[in-house]
């Protein structure tokens, strides 16, 4: 029997590299195990491509992750994604898909999503930083 090859990353995932708030939090997933299986797009950078059914404003303006099939998953969904293939936060992924509870968390998304830029400020203010520059697209791969 011969190992399979991985074929790419579970999962893309999109964010706005010129907030720091958003990179605090990239920053974070890069570094828990299973991050090997995401491919991290910052989307503000210039020449940044989202691939088919992504345009950059849209991806700065909400937060979004592409399955290995091709599926664009946006907001709160977006995150339960993210934490169903990090081993350390699938409890998580599995209480947020609790009937009910997607509904509540893109509310609270939706919500978060006007107040991001102050947050972001406070972040800058700590000690967050975005990536600015050239290209950061960061895959991993096993």
């Amino acid at each position: 029997m011969t190992e399979k090859e991985p074929s790419g990353p579970d999962l893309t995932v999109y964010y706005d590299g010129a907030c720091p708030l958003c990179t605090a939090e990239i920053s974070h997933y890069e570094t828990r195990e299973g991050a090997d299986r995401l491919c991290f797009v910052n989307v503000a950078a210039a020449q940044s491509d989202a691939g088919p059914g992504l345009d950059r404003d849209a991806a700065l303006k909400r937060f979004h992750v592409r399955k290995a099939d091709g599926t664009l998953i946006s907001g709160a969904a977006a995150f339960i994604e993210i934490w169903r293939v990090l081993p350390g936060w699938r409890w998580l992924a599995r209480f947020a898909r609790v009937p009910g509870v997607p509904w509540l968390l893109e509310r609270a998304y939706r919500i978060f999503l006007p107040v991001r830029p102050g947050l972001s400020w406070i972040a800058a203010r700590l000690g967050a930083k975005p990536r600015t520059g050239a290209l950061d697209t960061q895959h991993h791969t096993s």
